[in-house]
């Protein structure tokens, strides 16, 4: 899939018909790249700007950053819907033998492992963009402090929403070791996106008023 090719008005249609994907796992992925970028517009906004000459270093990091995770959640999204193809052709193989039903077993553990790995980097991502976006927050032109705070919201929503499709995906894997690795993953990404996205709150309070 290259969903970042499409119209905006097509990818919502083909999301909102009766095909299972894209689905929420690749809104979630979306929706970090939304953020991601709207961090790189205040860092764009800033860097340059006399006023924050200051802060210039420290946003043009940020700006990076924020560039490097806005092409990572593009292709989050398009991931996400291809995992879930490959679960679905597994899904589909035979299995009339004994040995059809052993392949068609391991196919089916492996496309639930990818997944759940893909909406779990996507968590994250959405973790690190949260980050971001505190800094961005802190220290970049106030007149654009509204959209700091506003990566920071689609970060939370984006994040939590991947989690749902982590933990959707779960109860089908077998691997205990793998579920516990990524259920351990998952509370450490769920504690530093709450963790930022509070921090930017009172951030967005102290400005805004």
């Amino acid at each position: 899939m290259a969903f970042e090719t499409e119209t905006l008005q097509d990818f919502l249609d083909v999301l909102a018909s009766d095909a299972p994907a894209p689905g929420g796992g690749s809104v979630a992925a979306l929706g970090g790249a939304l953020g991601a970028a709207l961090v790189t517009m205040v860092s764009n906004l800033t860097i340059g700007k006399e006023k924050y000459r200051d802060n210039w270093s420290e946003m043009e990091t940020i700006r990076s950053g924020s560039e490097k995770l806005r092409a990572k959640f593009i292709k989050l999204m398009n991931d996400d819907t291809e995992s879930f193809n490959v679960f679905m052709a597994a899904m589909k193989m035979p299995k009339d033998t004994d040995e059809q039903k052993a392949l068609r077993r391991d196919a089916m553990e492996s496309a639930s492992k990818g997944a759940t790995e893909v909406p779990m980097t996507t968590l994250e991502c959405c973790a690190e963009m949260a980050a971001t976006a505190l800094m961005a927050a802190k220290l970049g032109n106030k007149n654009a402090a509204s959209d700091a705070g506003s990566a920071a919201l689609l970060a939370d929503a984006a994040g939590k929403a991947a989690a749902y499709n982590v933990r959707i995906n779960l109860p089908g894997i077998k691997d205990e070791a793998f579920s516990a690795s990524i259920r351990e993953r998952m509370k450490v990404a769920l504690d530093s996106l709450e963790n930022s996205c509070s921090n930017t709150k009172r951030v967005m309070d102290e400005i805004l008023g």
